[in-house]
């Protein structure tokens, strides 16, 4: 078995399953030994409960685990719960507890740290939400993952968990700071504009394949820093789906012979209040 998903459905949550009991059910199985990557979906009211047990769990089973390279805490559809109510909690031990994952991936903010964010081998860390905390930005721009090559951070807004700025972005994109990343998402962000300007001719740049800009609030403004800059021309990829830029723009982009993302453009309007990202509550 090399890939298992477990969630509680609420029908189950109604009767008294919990997730916990589904991880040291499949702990006590053989496959376990075997097992590569793990998604945990709903575990039951995540609207009020948080993964606190999640993480207990699996880092007193880890034992039980010995090749889990991927894990995916909060694998659930807006039907079973809004990303913005989905309870994390601290999967800091996670990582210490299971040196060899390759791949981290959270969905839901409320709550959510890393600490200790430190980790010798993960590879790609993705954080999806409608609003992230700079304290956990902060955790990650501090911490170490010296072999992190894929880092997709989704931004949100302060309606729903964004609290930071600009600069307390601007850390993670420091020469050195990843030197082995090829791909940066700084995403679905309402500051989308001044994140594009700041990234444009960052130093980072040059070590990526791919920068991932996309599902956010960019305008011709953000954008005309990134077609003008010889740093973004020389990207393999540039993802800007969901965005707010003129046709005119687009058409530049279009004509730049860059494989640039720019579909699923959205009404374009001068006040800002009415733009918003694509993942928010």
């Amino acid at each position: 078995m090399s890939e298992c998903k477990l969630s509680v459905d609420y029908d189950q949550y109604e009767n008294g399953v919990k997730i916990v009991d589904l991880i040291e059910t499949l702990a006590g199985k053989d496959e376990s030994l075997q097992l590569e990557s793990l998604i945990i979906g709903d575990w039951g009211g995540a609207y009020e409960n948080d993964s606190s047990d999640i993480v207990e769990a699996l880092v007193r089973l880890k034992d039980r685990f010995p090749k889990l390279r991927s894990l995916f805490i909060g694998d659930m559809s807006y039907e079973e719960c809004e990303v913005s109510w989905i309870n994390q909690s601290n999967l800091g031990p996670i990582l210490s507890a299971y040196p060899e994952l390759k791949s981290l991936t959270i969905k839901g903010s409320t709550d959510l740290s890393l600490d200790p964010a430190h980790h010798d081998k993960l590879e790609e860390l993705t954080i999806i939400c409608g609003g992230l905390g700079k304290d956990v930005i902060t955790s990650i721009s501090e911490g170490s993952f010296k072999n992190l090559k894929k880092l997709e951070l989704y931004l949100g807004v302060d309606n729903y968990g964004f609290d930071g700025s600009l600069a307390d972005l601007l850390p993670l994109i420091e020469p050195g700071k990843f030197p082995l990343l090829s791909y940066l998402g700084l995403k679905d962000s309402e500051i989308q504009d001044e994140i594009a300007i700041a990234v444009a001719n960052a130093p980072i740049v040059d070590q990526l394949h791919t920068l991932d800009l996309s599902m956010g609030t960019l305008t011709d403004k953000g954008a005309e820093a990134l077609i003008n800059s010889e740093k973004i021309m020389k990207l393999k990829s540039l993802d800007l789906n969901y965005h707010y830029m003129s046709d005119e723009m687009m058409n530049r982009w279009k004509q730049s012979g860059l494989n640039v993302d720019i579909s699923d453009q959205q009404e374009s309007d001068d006040d800002e209040d009415y733009r918003y990202p694509s993942l928010t509550e």
